[in-house]
């Protein structure tokens, strides 16, 4: 079991951060509108401001994105990687299949990518990699759902619970993450720079988002929490090492991954208290659960502290129970 960090620890901590690592913490406050790109490690990169963190791999055989940001950031986007690297796009990883993630995935991917030789099926065009569910929602959504263009669904999917991938002399792992933050969401490392692209299962300027109509759960956000702090090796002193560019927000080393996880966590326990206390969902949410919290993860107007109470609430409430075709008659 991972240890838990006192505030104060972690507080340290990430003043260090802060210091070794000020221009990248200072650089994704910019602007809306306006991209940023920072060198996380190696040759790994973070392209900021587009609408969702994409990760950018460079190597000598091409470029590897995790995610392509929102469709109307594109052509920003793509001046961002070729200001980095005149390379190719190789292949596109998707961690979710929200469209600040995959909204790019036409005109960055499709249109703009070429897969290697004799890798691809198409005649142009990157591999697109995500895990099937992905594929799923984006073709074909709920009732009332538009699906996404064809050219921006992935070529290439995984339904087992890792897919490895090799280019330029570097490993990259995929982990699926089932019923986090969605039921197809992945987690992406690149082993030789030591670097996580952990998708929405985190956003460490808010609180995560449980989109439950598409499997999402709190049960799942915790184990993915777990799953991402089981790959991170911490460096000096506990700073540095492994470090992760989350869906949104700034990129975090262990000290911050951990702060994370007990964050949620503690709010999770603190709901299914009251639950079984026998609690209301309106007297859960007078309670304040998250109140000590709120000011640094609590001002995304799009996901509200309630909001996230209430999904926790929803994903733990037990299921009812189904009716008999029998029982209904009666």
């Amino acid at each position: 079991m991972r240890r838990l960090v006192l505030i104060s620890g972690c507080v340290a901590a990430l003043a260090g951060f802060a210091v070794a690592r000020g221009p990248v913490a200072l650089a994704q406050q910019a602007p809306a509108g306006e991209i940023e790109t920072l060198k996380v490690q190696d040759n790994v990169y973070a392209i900021i401001g587009g609408g969702g963190n994409i990760t950018m791999h460079v190597g000598d055989q091409g470029v590897i994105l995790v995610d392509t940001a929102s469709a109307a950031a594109s052509e920003r986007v793509l001046a961002a990687i070729k200001h980095v690297s005149d390379k190719p796009i190789r292949y596109v990883i998707n961690t979710t299949v929200d469209a600040d993630h995959t909204g790019g995935n036409e005109a960055i991917g499709t249109k703009a990518g070429r897969a290697i030789p004799g890798r691809n099926l198409t005649a142009t065009g990157a591999i697109m990699i995500a895990h099937e569910n992905v594929l799923n929602r984006m073709s074909a959504p709920a009732a009332g759902g538009t699906p996404a263009p064809s050219a921006a669904w992935p070529t290439d999917v995984y339904f087992t619970d890792e897919k490895d991938l090799y280019l330029s002399g570097t490993a990259i792992q995929i982990f699926h993450q089932p019923k986090a933050h969605t039921d197809g969401d992945s987690l992406v490392y690149f082993r030789k720079a030591d670097v996580i692209a952990a998708g929405d299962v985190m956003r460490s300027q808010g609180y995560p988002v449980i989109d439950v109509a598409r499997g999402g759960s709190i049960g799942g956000v915790v184990d993915s929490l777990n799953n991402l702090l089981d790959i991170i090796v911490a460096g000096e002193k506990g700073e540095g090492g492994t470090m992760v560019v989350p869906g949104h927000g700034r990129i975090s080393d262990e000290a911050e991954v951990v702060e994370y996880r007990d964050m949620v966590t503690i709010i999770r326990d603190r709901v299914e208290d009251l639950m079984k206390k026998g609690r209301t969902l309106a007297q859960i949410k007078a309670a304040k659960p998250t109140l000590e919290y709120d000011g640094l993860h609590g001002g995304d107007r799009a996901w509200t502290p309630d909001m996230f109470v209430e999904a926790i609430h929803k994903t733990l409430a037990p299921a009812a129970p189904q009716r008999t075709s029998a029982s209904a008659a009666r």
